[in-house]
């Protein structure tokens, strides 16, 4: 029977996530010349090869992507036996590392922290703030236990990516900001499409944009991108100064003298806040206390 070494398995894991041995190396803190060992030694285990080369680079062979489809399920299954342990041994308590996108932190984040604070004490949640496109690199690489992240869409219960377990927690409503003497500013029955022709602001990539584009998509025309900004502050100022118009989520809760916040009566986009935790691992107690006052928090935000 092949040798399954976890450690080696988590490097193949990384280097097919990362797709250099570079940025393995750095992602956990190991020098490339190790991570290259480390493989090497686990190739020799199981008796297969997981490395060609390809350029200057490296590629997973055939047998390296089997390895890691049958690894997917060990390493759901530890996450569990994790959960049992804790719960076993510390009851309702523990600590939760939680990775939170800016805007999520005040609207969803805090409001859960302040019921466990009375519900559950033995429970601590430490906050990280992180940009919601990173809250996955995180997530993987265990330094946060739950990541709050953007889409565009619910997750669907077949989502492709086996390494992780998603939940919509909101469906946060899309209002569009408006410099205050803009000829739409009072309109009534504002729809999206009515904005089809100016020039908009949002950022150059990343979930926001992608949600941005979407809605706009959505609505039967492709948005302008006047001026690229992911900071509240800046994207208001700008359409405080007539640059732009920009969709902003309603649980930013921001405003600004001179900008006009309207909701659509139509169309009415929204971003998904999706709550993200390794496979296996929703079942440990403090977790699943942690993921239900995240909830909770969702529908008092989004009804």
């Amino acid at each position: 029977m092949s040798e399954w070494d976890i450690k080696k398995l988590q490097i193949l894991r990384t280097l097919s996530e990362r797709g250099t041995v570079t940025a393995t190396a750095g992602a956990l803190r190991m020098t490339p010349s190790a991570v290259s060992q480390q493989l090497s030694n686990l190739a020799k285990q199981l008796g297969v090869p997981l490395l060609e080369a390809h350029g200057r680079r490296v590629r997973l062979t055939d047998a390296a992507h089997l390895v890691l489809r049958h690894a997917e399920a060990v390493f759901a299954q530890l996450e569990r036996a994790d959960a049992e342990l804790a719960a076993y041994a510390h009851g309702e308590a523990g600590e939760v590392r939680v990775g939170a996108f800016s805007t999520a932190v005040p609207a969803l984040v805090v409001p859960a922290v302040r019921a466990l604070r009375s519900a559950a004490p033995g429970i601590s949640v430490r906050v990280r703030e992180a940009e919601a496109a990173e809250a996955y690199e995180l997530l993987a690489a265990g330094e946060v236990d739950v990541a709050l992240s953007l889409a565009v869409q619910a997750p669907a219960p077949s989502d492709a990516d086996t390494r992780f377990t998603r939940e919509s927690l909101v469906a946060d409503p899309l209002d569009v900001a408006l410099p205050v003497d803009h000829p739409l500013a009072a309109a009534e029955g504002l729809r999206l499409a009515d904005l089809a022709g100016e020039p908009w602001i949002f950022g150059g990539s990343g979930p926001w944009s992608e949600i941005t584009r979407a809605a706009c998509e959505g609505a039967g025309f492709t948005p302008e991108q006047a001026h690229s900004a992911s900071g509240w502050t800046a994207i208001l100022a700008m359409v405080e100064a007539g640059m732009g118009v920009a969709l902003v989520p309603r649980m930013a809760a921001v405003r600004r003298d001179g900008v006009v916040m309207r909701g659509l009566s139509a169309d009415r986009p929204r971003r998904h806040v999706v709550a993200a935790v390794r496979k296996g691992a929703a079942g440990g107690v403090a977790v699943a206390r942690v993921l239900a006052e995240l909830r909770t928090a969702g529908a008092a935000v989004a009804p």
